[in-house]
C-alpha cells in the first residue's frame, strides 16, 4: 500500500450516535459508517470528513496510486483518553499494514491537533481540512447559540465555573457568612481553571476508570488507592486544624511563611503514607501478575527523599521563626537530613539506570540458536551403481528402475 487515507474523529461521535466500532477500513464500510452517522445526526461534521476522504481516495486511485481509506475514533472524553484510543487503532492498524505515506482528513482543527501523533507513527503527506459551505440561516446568532446549548464539551467549559459559583455564593449567604462568598467563588473557580488548564481532568478520569477496572479485577490497589485518598484527606485536615488553632483565623498576623511550615510539617507525612500506600498496592498487584515493578520502588525511594526535604524543612523554620511553639530542630540536624535526602534520590537514580540498561544488555546478548538435530543422508541407488543424494533438484527419468535405500552417515 503506498498511501494511506486517515480520517480522524476525535471525540468518537461514529460510536456515540452511529453505533460504529472503529477502525473503519476501506471504501465501501466508511461509505457505510457516514450514511449511518448521517441519519442519526445530519447536522455532525464527521460525516463530511469520511465522504471528503473517499473522494481522496479516489482521486489517488485514479492516478494509480495503491490507496486505502481509515477512519479512527477516539472517546467523548476529548483529551489524553481520546488521543490514547486513537493512537492504540493507528498502532495496531500499522502492525498489519504496510503503509508508506497517509493523507490526513478532518473537519477542524481540534482533529488537527492529532496530526503530530499521526506523524510519529506514519510519513504525513497531506493534510486536508473538510469545511463545509452553509447557509445565512445555518451562520445566524439564533443557530449558533442553539448548536452551543447542544454541544455537551462547550457546556462543560463554560457553564460549569458558572454553575459552581453560584452554588457557593448561595451556600455563604444561606449560612449568614457573606464574607466567604467571594473568597469561596474566586477559589472554587481558581481550582476549576487550573484543572482545565494543565488537563487535569482528563487525569481524573482516567484515574476513575483504573480504579474501576481494579476493583473489577479483584487487585489490592482497589483497596490501597481508597486507604491513600483518606489518608491524603486526613493530612489536608490535620494541617488545616493545626494552623487554626495557632492563628484562631488571623493568618495574615502570623505571615505567611510560618503558616505555611506549620502546615508543611502537620500534613507531609501523612500525604507521604498515602503515597506509599498507593504504590504498595500497584507494587504487590505487579508482583501477582508477574510484571516489572522496579520502577515503582525506584518511586517509593524519591516520595522517601521528598519527604524527609519537606518535614525537615518545615521544622527547621518553626524552631526558628517562633521557637516558643516548643519545636526544636538544629541547622546541624536539617544538614543531615538533607544529605540523607540526596543519598536516597543517589540510591533512586541508581536503580532507575539500572533498569534502563537491561534492554540493552538483552538485545546485545542474544541467546545462542538451538542447533537442529541432523537428518540421516538418504542416498538414492540408482540401478546401473550411480548414486544420488535426496537434496538434489534433479529429477531422475521415469524408464529407469530404482530401488531406495537409506545409507546412514557413519558409513
Amino acid at each position: 500500500m503506498d498511501t494511506l487515507v486517515i480520517c480522524i474523529d476525535r471525540d468518537n461521535d461514529l460510536g456515540e450516535k452511529a453505533k460504529v466500532i472503529t477502525p473503519v477500513i476501506g471504501r465501501g464500510a466508511n461509505i457505510a459508517a457516514a450514511v449511518s452517522l448521517a441519519t442519526v445526526d445530519p447536522e455532525d461534521s464527521d460525516t463530511n470528513t469520511i465522504f471528503g476522504g473517499i473522494r481522496i481516495l479516489d482521486e489517488l486511485r485514479s492516478l494509480g496510486v495503491d490507496a486505502e481509506i481509515v477512519s479512527f475514533a477516539g472517546d467523548k472524553n476529548v483529551g489524553t483518553i481520546s488521543d490514547k484510543k486513537i493512537a492504540e487503532q493507528l498502532d495496531e492498524f500499522l502492525a498489519n499494514q504496510d503503509a508508506k505515506s497517509a493523507v490526513f482528513v478532518s473537519d477542524g482543527a481540534e482533529d488537527e491537533s492529532l496530526v503530530p501523533l499521526v506523524q510519529s507513527r506514519i510519513k504525513v503527506d497531506s493534510v486536508q481540512r473538510i469545511v463545509v459551505m452553509q447557509s445565512e440561516n445555518l451562520e445566524s446568532t439564533y443557530y449558533m447559540i442553539k448548536n452551543f446549548l447542544k454541544d455537551p464539551k462547550l457546556l462543560q467549559t463554560f457553564f460549569v465555573p458558572i454553575g459552581l459559583a453560584l452554588i457557593i455564593y448561595a451556600l455563604a449567604m444561606a449560612t449568614s457568612n457573606p464574607q466567604w462568598a467571594i473568597i469561596g467563588t474566586f477559589f472554587v473557580v481558581g481550582i476549576y481553571m487550573i484543572i482545565r488548564a494543565y488537563s487535569l481532568n482528563d487525569k481524573l478520569i482516567l484515574s476513575w476508570s483504573e480504579l474501576k477496572k481494579s476493583f473489577n479485577s479483584h487487585q489490592l490497589s482497589f483497596v490501597t488507592t481508597l486507604a491513600a485518598i483518606f489518608l491524603f484527606i486526613v493530612g489536608t485536615i490535620s494541617g488545616s486544624i493545626s494552623v487554626w488553632n495557632l492563628t484562631g483565623g488571623e493568618i495574615s498576623y502570623y505571615g505567611f511563611l510560618l503558616i505555611v511550615s506549620l502546615y508543611i510539617k502537620k500534613a507531609i507525612l501523612w500525604y507521604a503514607g498515602s503515597a506509599f500506600v498507593y504504590l504498595l498496592g500497584k507494587i504487590v498487584d505487579c508482583i501477582y501478575a508477574k510484571q516489572e515493578y522496579q520502577s515503582l520502588v525506584v518511586e517509593m525511594l524519591f516520595v522517601l527523599a521528598g519527604t524527609l526535604l519537606f518535614w525537615s524543612a518545615g521544622s527547621y523554620a518553626l524552631s526558628t521563626i517562633m521557637p516558643e511553639l516548643g519545636y526544636v530542630f538544629s541547622v546541624a540536624y536539617f544538614i543531615y537530613s538533607i544529605v540523607l535526602a540526596v543519598i536516597i534520590g543517589l540510591v533512586g537514580i541508581y536503580f532507575s539506570a539500572q533498569k534502563t540498561e537491561e534492554p540493552e544488555e538483552e538485545k546485545i546478548q542474544e541467546p545462542p540458536k538451538e542447533s537442529k538435530p541432523k537428518k540421516p543422508e538418504t542416498t538414492i541407488i540408482v540401478k546401473d551403481g550411480t548414486e544420488q543424494d535426496d537434496d538434489d533438484e534433479e529429477t531422475i527419468p521415469k524408464p529407469v528402475k530404482i530401488k531406495i535405500g537409506i545409507r546412514s552417515s557413519k558409513e
